[in-house]
């Protein structure tokens, strides 16, 4: 609308210009001719993004939640224009019998009503008011009042099949989210010379997936991986290297066992007093970038992040490395800028800020001049912000964080680096990984799990589960036996974490979340390869399915096909939900009701009819193979967010 406006104005300028010329009144027809240049290139500029927009609108999938909240928002304005911010509350039904949508502000307008206007009206009364007011539109059949003034809306059946071709000739299209807004994404982040463990799966896999979803939506992603490669561990490390490997500057040291290799210095530096003196003298000439101690550091590094990419590849991970090292040189900077705000408190020595409604102060210098892990946050947090220019900042980070991440954003917050009503930092904070004990997941000597053995458990026990079912015999080669076995282990491993709300602490069972029974990957992906074959047992290819997308129409008469193709279109309302709270379990449960929905289709309806004597197929309903082809569209593009490779054979 603002773009079409401001093509009206410009149009109207052009020809006001072109008069000035034609009556030679301007004595500066050059000036006139730069500017009606200019007028006319912005124009066509204007005129092509427009174009673009709409197209790019024409084709993405409609939030029907969304138009219907439109509608409604219009018929309470116009049914009561002097209330302000009225409550609008459309959500889908949940039996057919109160149609497919429901409406349910008529109850928070009648307490608004009584106490802003002291105006006793019925909800029924308002409802009714309400369902008056309801625009021309394209998607709503009918409204109903029920009961206290619930207002049931049915979606024209034209509509829905329309959506539906949509889906099939343009894909998968995100929702229209406005402005391309950038957005930063903090996840996975292991510590140099430690193993990735257990504790480090839930922000690799959430962090992951929540890139996915603002990648699908359009949005531009960064994904940063605050590795802990900087601070006096490294002091202890080098000394032991320079012990263990004394020609490291010119052999390249084959440390095999990093996580060993970090055991033994921490064994030293706690009890050989001298090696302690030494860590710390190495400390600050790694500080002070003496080469030498700068190249000791970055075979440290170098090695923990092959280990660390073994883990990256195996659950199709992307990330940028840009670790606490990489802040180290604006720490200075922000010690400065919060002193010369006066934010700054010394207490013992240390430089400490105090952040209203935090108990805690943030030590932002310690007493013997080092930063610490408040200092290098706040520099992230404010090379984030006011570098990189997010619009919107995700820290996936465990739940025992979230003090310090909170404090840390209010301290950004007080200093003037954002404003929360514009740039939106959150933490997406989440529980702890259980064993089936629901203690914390130890092994059985009472280490941490090293993730690198949980991914090859999971291997191994995907290649049992498949063979169990004896798919290695007859069913799948070698090479779709192999696909399978990756995308059954590593899938379900996922989805195992995500189909949990991510604020619980969740249960680890290989068990469970390998059962092809319920909602696990185990089951979605079957049912998917399932979905998928339907039309090849037919000897439908894609371009016949393509041809029927463009020419059929879908017919949606049996309630088992309105209910699938509703439950199909609710796609896109599902993931406006979770860029709003960040909660991926949201599309874990979708996925689960719409395989389900379709095994309820597909039990009573028939896509293809044979001969019951000699097996040949009689008959092909097209109209609902192409139900098919919109349910495994839109499963394969829930499969890609949550970072699921489902396979063809199974």
């Amino acid at each position: 609308a603002f773009q079409e406006n401001e093509i009206k104005l410009l149009t109207a300028e052009i020809e006001r210009l072109k008069n000035f010329g034609c009556l030679g009144v301007s004595p500066s027809l050059e000036g006139l001719r730069d500017e009606n240049a200019k007028l006319k290139y912005r124009l066509n500029f204007l005129q092509k993004s427009l174009q673009e927009e709409r197209s790019k609108t024409a084709k993405s999938m409609i939030n029907i939640n969304s138009c219907l909240q439109e509608i409604f928002g219009a018929a309470i304005h116009a049914a009561y224009p002097d209330l302000e911010n009225p409550p609008l509350v459309v959500t889908p039904s949940q039996q057919p019998k109160f149609g497919d949508y429901q409406c349910n502000s008529a109850m928070g307008i009648t307490q608004i009503l009584l106490k802003t206007k002291e105006q006793k009206v019925s909800p029924r009364e308002i409802a009714e008011k309400i369902a008056k007011n309801i625009p021309a539109n394209e998607c709503i059949e009918k409204v109903e009042i029920a009961g206290p003034g619930f207002i049931n809306v049915h979606l024209r059946k034209d509509f829905v099949s329309k959506q539906l071709s949509s889906l099939l000739m343009n894909g998968v299209q995100p929702p229209a989210v406005g402005k391309r807004k950038k957005v930063v994404v903090d996840f996975s982040s292991p510590n140099i010379a430690k193993e990735m463990h257990v504790g480090h799966l839930r922000s690799t896999i959430i962090g992951e997936s929540m890139c996915r979803l603002f990648e699908f939506a359009g949005y531009d992603v960064l994904r940063l991986n605050h590795l802990g490669d900087w601070g006096t561990q490294f002091g202890m490390l080098i000394a032991h290297l320079q012990d263990k490997f004394p020609d490291y500057l010119t052999v390249s040291p084959p440390i095999g066992d990093l996580q060993a290799f970090y055991k033994e210095s921490k064994r030293r530096f706690d009890t050989e007093e001298e090696f302690k003196k030494r860590a710390y003298q190495c400390v600050v000439l790694l500080q002070s970038k003496n080469p030498d101690f700068i190249k000791a550091w970055e075979l440290i590094c170098d090695v923990s992040r092959k280990e660390f990419q073994k883990i990256y590849n195996c659950l199709d991970i992307t990330l940028i490395e840009r670790g606490e090292s990489f802040y180290h040189e604006m720490m200075k900077d922000i010690v400065k800028e919060f002193e010369d705000k006066g934010f700054v408190q010394v207490d013992d020595g240390r430089k400490i800020v105090f952040v209203p409604g935090f108990p805690v102060p943030l030590t932002i210098m310690k007493s013997d001049g080092g930063y610490t892990y408040d200092t290098s946050d706040l520099a992230a947090l404010k090379h984030r912000l006011c570098e990189e220019k997010a619009d919107i900042l995700i820290y996936v980070v465990d739940s025992g964080q979230s003090v310090h991440l909170q404090t840390v954003f209010a301290a950004g917050q007080m200093i003037g680096w954002y404003d929360p009503k514009v740039t939106r930092v959150a933490h997406a904070a989440f529980g702890v990984v259980l064993g089936e004990d629901k203690k914390k997941f130890k092994t059985r000597s009472g280490d941490t799990v090293r993730l690198i053995d949980l991914l090859e458990e999971g291997l191994k026990r995907a290649m049992d589960k498949l063979k169990d079912k004896e798919r290695d015999k007859v069913v799948l080669t070698a090479e779709e036996l192999k696909a399978a076995q990756t995308s059954v282990a590593f899938g379900c491993i996922k989805y195992a974490d995500l189909s949990h709300n991510r604020l619980n602490d969740y249960v680890f069972s290989f068990d469970k979340m390998l059962d092809d029974r319920g909602n696990t990957a185990a089951y979605l992906l079957y049912a998917f390869t399932r979905i998928r074959a339907i039309a090849r047992l037919a000897n439908i290819d894609e371009q016949m399915l393509r041809k029927a997308a463009r020419e059929e129409v879908l017919i949606l008469d049996h309630e088992k096909e309105w209910k699938l193709g509703k439950c199909i279109l609710r796609f896109p309302e599902i993931l406006q939900k979770i860029l709003e709270d960040l909660l991926l379990h949201t599309l874990c449960d979708y996925l689960y009701e719409l395989a389900t929905t379709f095994t309820e289709f597909y039990d009573n309806c028939y896509c293809v009819e044979k001969d019951r004597q000699s097996g040949q197929i009689v008959k092909v309903n097209m109209w609902r193979l192409l139900l098919c082809e919109a349910t495994a569209t839109v499963m394969a593009k829930g499969f890609d967010i949550l970072g699921i490779k489902p396979v063809q054979r199974m």
